[in-house]
């Protein structure tokens, strides 16, 4: 099946203006010079360093289309290892290890001068190897010693690095602003090994090892302490030689941002990377461009991170952009896809558009068709089924991803969509069998055992098992309110909903679900106002606007559920439930468009009909579309879609009341009398459908008054008691046959038309009656 070629969209970053700030210009080597935190000085580094002779490593650091590999704790050794004589000294296997995360080239590795290797280099390894087994504390105290001998800014941002790792954040952020030295000092590559009374004494050589250089005693390597008012106690000579880490790297920058936004300093961080990109106007970086080293670049994760800000600083718009540019620098930052998609911050053809439109043939030759599946498998399903399909298609046959849990989680999102709850069950259960927890995953499972009434007890147990093994995730607890709505205990439920939403605001099943509480609980103005909240939180999700438009209507306020049914269509034209309910909106505006709220009903089948959805899910929109035509006298029509209602459903009462109706108004008494019976009566079974719905009793006493009249005009003209007896006697006949339960019924009617007392007009036609 032939897929839709992909638009010709590339996101366009929208022009900033330049952001001054105190330090701009002035020199970026004083510390003194200079308190601001704002990115502005890296940016004048940066093109600094593109513009004369700075050193190659220092290019490298400010520039912001690299990853973090080239500070790999390997890049880090100054000098290379060998491949010593005996069994002791021997390297660390992951000195020679091209394989691992920090993967580099080795293009030296033939031609690999012998390095005795020093206690700064196994010290190194300590850190990384420390690292790879989480012994924090381990990395940590190693590597603080190696920040001391060497002054490195590489061995000072892995040290932060593993501060981080031990959620020690303000000690990390610390490392990263303090003042440091712009130049690492001349130092042996095995530091001293004697301290006697504070002097540092050098260590005998042994063997025919290399004279190294000792360290002068009189020149100790400063720490530079902060006062207590945090200015450097320091002379000036020392204060121009140093500079701050966020300063002299991106990395650095990117880090301490992250550690201020750990300790929930969203202003700080907002100033550590930028209102908005500073790189943005930058030739040298456009989306276009390809990372340098084959990484993700530290300029998308920094675009990330702040639209994670402005998601905490409640600027959605901002944060969407954000996003969205981090996402067209990178085609591979999945976190800022994940937070588009998930957060729904764009309408479904917004999504498609800027997903189909990405840069991923020029930054990712070779992987390009694979991540613009990938990606594609994740978009909302109310439109372009067919290419959604041929998606999971190739991902299946051409990839081999048949049982991974994000494709198998596709398959699953189409089917929820589509109303088959069963059928996406089946895919859920299997995808949590793969994997413990799958955060995309549950919520469907979870809703999926709420439709499937069956499922509730075992709801029940899943929701204890979650709350057991995941109590720190909300998931586990929208599973616990889930339950609670499933057994209509809407306080419980709601308590449980407002705890998911504490502890992921961003998480909207459980801003839906807050909501329908007040809705199953007739509570609906405050019903329309959680609606409302979740529309403004979501802004690309037509749901909220909908359900708040279905609120308005069971209040009779039409013209407030006819502007948000207009905008939620506005968004997604998708949808067979939205088009539903803008069918019954244009029934409730009265006679003069009828046949309008006849097409939008036939329009929501028709979409049922494209998705490929559960047919017995559109039993009421079938009914609404018979609704409709009988109240334009189109009666075969209207007859059509009850009978398609009792195909799917043979017990649904409103079609069957409906159906009885219409033959009611086309003369047909007997199927009427039938039909009326069968709604309101009790079965075989002793089960009623619906026994006491006053208005399909009503209309069966006319139709019993009907019949009588017509059956005694039809065979006497002339009307004497003894033609009344023979009709009657017929008619009871007849109607005690296909009614036993009834005859006293029959009876009464009779005795009223022989008084002269019916409670209809024995002398006009049905049409004449009230009866709609």
């Amino acid at each position: 099946m032939p897929s839709t070629p992909p638009p010709q969209y590339d996101f366009e970053i929208p022009p900033i203006p330049h952001l001054p700030t105190p330090s701009g210009s002035r020199h970026r080597g004083s510390f003194g010079s200079s308190f601001s935190f704002g990115p502005q000085p890296l940016i004048d580094s940066y093109l600094e360093a593109n513009s004369s002779t700075y050193s190659n490593n220092h290019s490298i650091a400010l520039d912001p289309n690299r990853s973090i590999l080239h500070a790999s704790p390997l890049r880090s050794s100054p000098r290379r290892n060998r491949r010593p004589k005996d069994s002791i000294n021997r390297p660390h296997p992951l000195a020679n290890d091209t394989t691992g995360i920090f993967q580099h080239s080795d293009d030296d590795a033939d031609d690999e001068e012998e390095y005795e290797w020093g206690m700064v280099d196994r010290m190194r390894l300590w850190r990384h190897d420390a690292l790879m087994q989480h012994l924090y504390e381990t990395a940590a105290f190693w590597g603080d010693k190696i920040v001391s001998w060497t002054n490195d800014p590489n061995d000072a941002f892995w040290l932060a690095q593993t501060y981080f790792m031990q959620h020690q954040y303000s000690r990390a952020e610390r490392l990263l602003t303090r003042p440091f030295p712009t130049s690492a000092p001349k130092h042996p590559s095995t530091p001293p090994l004697n301290l006697t009374n504070g002097d540092i004494s050098s260590a005998a050589s042994k063997g025919k090892e290399k004279e190294r250089d000792a360290l002068p005693l009189s020149v100790p390597i400063p720490r530079l302490p902060l006062g207590p008012t945090g200015m450097i106690e320091e002379m000036q000579a020392i204060s121009e030689s140093v500079s701050r880490l966020v300063d002299m790297s991106v990395a650095c920058r990117y880090l301490a941002a992250q550690c201020q936004v750990r300790q929930g300093n969203w202003s700080d961080a907002t100033e550590m990377l930028g209102e908005a990109n500073p790189f943005r106007d930058l030739e040298q970086n456009k989306p276009a461009i390809p990372d340098i080293d084959g990484g993700i670049k530290i300029e998308a994760s920094m675009c990330n991170l702040r639209g994670l800000l402005m998601l905490k600083l409640n600027r959605g718009d901002q944060a969407k952009n954000c996003f969205m540019e981090a996402l067209a620098l990178d085609v591979k930052c999945y976190d800022a896809f994940e937070q588009l998609v998930s957060g729904e911050m764009m309408t479904p053809e917004e999504e498609w558009e800027f997903v189909q439109g990405l840069a991923y043939a020029s930054q990712t030759p070779q992987d390009a068709a694979f991540i613009q599946l990938i990606y594609t498998t994740r978009l909302r399903k109310y439109k372009h089924a067919e290419e959604h399909a041929l998606t999971r298609q190739r991902l299946v046959e051409e990839y081999g991803l048949g049982h991974n849990p994000d494709v198998l989680f596709s398959f699953a999102d189409a089917l929820y969509v589509n109303f088959r709850w069963s059928d996406c069950f089946v895919i859920t259960s299997r995808i949590l069998s793969l994997v413990a927890i799958h955060n995309a995953t549950t919520p469907l499972h979870i809703a999926c055992m709420y439709h499937l009434k069956h499922l509730h007890s075992k709801l029940f147990i899943l929701a204890h098992e979650m709350v057991d093994r995941e109590p720190e995730n909300p998931i586990s607890w929208y599973a616990v309110g889930v339950w609670y709505l499933s057994n209509g205990k809407w306080a419980q439920a709601r308590q449980y909903f407002s705890k998911t939403s504490l502890m992921d605001p961003r998480f909207g099943p459980a801003w839906i679900a807050f909501a329908h509480t007040f809705a199953m609980e007739g509570e609906h103005d405050h019903a329309v106002t959680a609606y409302s909240t979740c529309a403004r939180m979501f802004t690309g999700s037509h749901l909220p606007l909908m359900f708040v438009g279905m609120e308005q209507i069971t209040l009779s306020n039409y013209d407030q559920a006819d502007e948000a049914l207009n905008a939620s269509y506005s968004m997604c034209d998708g949808d067979p439930l939205l088009m539903n309910e803008r069918g019954v909106m244009a029934y409730n505006r009265g006679e003069q468009v009828y046949a309008e709220a006849a097409n939008l009903f036939q329009h929501a089948l028709d979409l049922a009909e494209i998705t490929q959805s559960s047919q017995q899910s559109w039993t009421t929109t079938y009914v609404n579309l018979g609704t409709c035509h009988r109240k334009l006298r189109q009666y075969e029509q209207a007859k059509d879609a009850y009978q398609k209602v009792l195909l799917l459903d043979p017990r649904h009462s409103l079609a069957l009341g409906f159906l009885g109706l219409v033959y009611h108004l086309t003369n047909d008494l007997d199927n009427a009398i039938v039909k009326y019976h069968e709604a309101s009566t009790p079965t075989q079974l002793a089960l009623s459908i619906d026994p006491i719905n006053g208005y399909v009793l009503e209309l069966l006493n006319m139709a019993l008054e009907s019949a009588a009249n017509y059956g005694i005009h039809e065979y006497s003209p002339t009307f004497g008691p003894e033609q009344f007896k023979i009709q009657a006697a017929r008619l009871k006949e007849k109607f005690i046959r296909l009614k036993p339960d009834s005859k006293d019924l029959f009876e009464f009617y009779v005795n009223a038309a022989t008084r002269g007392l019916p409670k209809g007009s024995l002398s006009g036609a049905p049409e004449s009656m009230n009866i709609e």
